[in-house]
């Protein structure tokens, strides 16, 4: 499946919003919402600029929901979805690839996000962000 709106992905994060996942290493169970809001904010905080980094953190969650009997997959098939629209980097990003600082912060901010209390905002503030991105990146012409 290959995303080809912010549309689509908007409505695919809105459908993550009460779906509970449970950590790798044990651990209370997530919503895939609300810690995708989390994680995305966490690195805004952290690299202000790298607006490809918050989205990989944001869009994340999108592999569980459309696939959901494959967790080991999941990252995969979300970076391949959301390719198309997003880029080459969220996608590798997501994948794992390249290592290095920006796998790590990200990693780290995913981490961070499964047990930070705060107020992370709502998935319209992220909207901009998303059309700028597929705008620069997406072959399709896909901006809503």
């Amino acid at each position: 499946m290959e995303l080809r709106s912010v549309e689509e992905l908007m409505d695919l994060l809105n459908a993550c919003r009460g779906i509970r996942d449970l950590p790798d290493r044990g651990g209370a169970p997530v919503d895939l919402h609300e810690h995708a809001l989390r994680t995305a904010a966490l690195l805004r905080r952290g690299r202000p600029a790298d607006k490809e980094l918050q989205v990989a953190g944001l869009v994340r969650p999108v592999g569980r929901l459309l696939w959901p009997g494959d967790p080991a997959g999941a990252a995969d098939r979300a970076a391949d979805a959301v390719r198309p629209l997003l880029g080459e980097r969220v996608r590798a990003l997501l994948r794992g690839r390249p290592a290095g600082d920006d796998l790590l912060t990200l990693r780290q901010a995913h981490e961070e996000a499964r047990t930070a209390a705060f107020d992370a905002g709502v998935l319209e503030d992220w909207r901009t962000v998303l059309e700028l991105l597929a705008a620069r990146n997406s072959s399709l012409g896909a901006v809503d």
